[in-house]
Formats: C-alpha cells, sequence, structure tokens
C-alpha cells in the first residue's frame, strides 16, 4: 500500500513541479514525471531528516516532496544546460 502511495504523491508531485518550472528540457511523459516526484519526496525526507523535521519513520508529505521535485528539476536544468 505505501509503495501505492509513494507512486501517487510522486505523480502528482512530479505534475505540480513541471507545473511551476515550465521549460522545454522538462522531462516528458507520465513515467519521467512520476519519477522525478519520487525523486523529489526522497529529497525531501532527507533534507528533513537532515535538520530534524522528520523522524526516522516518517517521510515527507505532498508539499515537500513538490519543493523536493522543484529541486530535483532545478539539477536537472542545470545538467541539460550544461550540455
Amino acid at each position: 500500500m505505501q509503495l501505492i502511495w509513494a507512486i501517487v504523491i510522486g505523480a502528482i508531485g512530479g505534475f505540480v513541479a513541471r507545473w511551476i518550472s515550465p521549460s522545454p528540457n522538462n522531462p516528458q511523459g507520465f513515467v519521467l514525471t512520476t519519477v522525478l516526484g519520487i525523486a523529489g519526496s526522497v529529497v525531501a525526507t532527507f533534507l528533513g531528516r537532515a535538520i530534524h523535521w522528520y523522524g526516522p519513520d516518517q517521510g515527507a508529505g505532498l508539499i515537500a516532496s513538490i519543493i523536493g521535485a522543484v529541486i530535483v528539476l532545478g539539477c536537472w536544468h542545470a545538467l541539460a544546460r550544461g550540455r
């Protein structure tokens, strides 16, 4: 059940992050957008645990996942510009 919830939150977070940060270099398609959102959730969870916002058994919520996805998308843009 947690895997399905992570995919749903990842998809929503990825779509919102792509909407917030439009660019022709954004990852396209449902799968890449979902992976973007899941990666954003992982980044947000890692950063939240590093600054003690989340405990060891807690994960990032939807808003933090969106913020993490925007961070991942910013890194994606920086790599795409470098090529």
